[in-house]
């Protein structure tokens, strides 16, 4: 059974001074949703979720307001927006999700360690770089990206059963390695987009 949205409500917390203070929200973007915190996101829940949100809560819908509603309106627009985007992202949810269990997520050196996980990173920007002067270009893309696509799938696995079994170093080692394979991802769609135009 869907629940029922949750209401918003555009009210800095000190009234008193009209500060851009914080908003009266739900403590995290699961709860802003009314979906349950976790791994697992029925995107097409979200999505008609998002909508209504964004409708009811729509900057033009206070022009005639006074200055402070329309400074909160942009920002829980704004609040709206960025919620949406960090759940239904993979990569983002995941880091999200690290933040909400306390494990800082800005540790850059965390698997430079990862011997194969190096080398495999060579590999695949050689085929990258490699891929626009083969033969059938398009080819060497698609199987570039179904390989990228499916290392990227086992490492969402391996991310949910980490932080299920509370495991967060191993949680964040997986985070980690997800931000190589989502950005690579972008990098072959790039190139698919500058074949298309040359």
């Amino acid at each position: 059974m869907r629940r029922k949205l949750p209401r918003l409500v555009l009210r800095p917390f000190n009234v008193k001074t009209q500060s851009d203070g914080p908003l009266n929200f739900s403590s995290n973007f699961f709860e802003i949703f009314s979906i349950p915190s976790g791994w697992h996101v029925d995107l097409g829940d979200l999505d008609v979720r998002y909508r209504a949100l964004q409708q009811e809560f729509h900057p033009d819908r206070y022009a005639t307001k006074s200055d402070v509603e329309k400074r909160l309106a942009v920002q829980t627009a704004s609040l709206i927006n960025q919620a949406f985007e960090t759940l239904k992202t993979p990569l983002k949810r995941a880091q999200y999700l690290l933040e909400l269990n306390g494990v800082d997520i800005d540790q850059e050196t965390h698997v430079t360690t990862d011997s194969h996980f190096l080398m495999q990173q060579i590999e695949l920007r050689e085929t990258l770089a490699g891929a626009a002067g083969k033969t059938d270009p398009w080819a060497e893309l698609e199987t570039l990206r179904a390989h990228v696509e499916a290392i990227y799938q086992n490492l969402q696995s391996e991310f949910f059963e980490s932080l299920s079994a509370k495991i967060f170093d191993s949680a964040f080692t997986a985070v980690a390695k997800m931000q190589f394979f989502s950005k690579l991802l972008n990098e072959i769609e790039q190139l698919e987009a500058d074949l298309e135009d040359a």
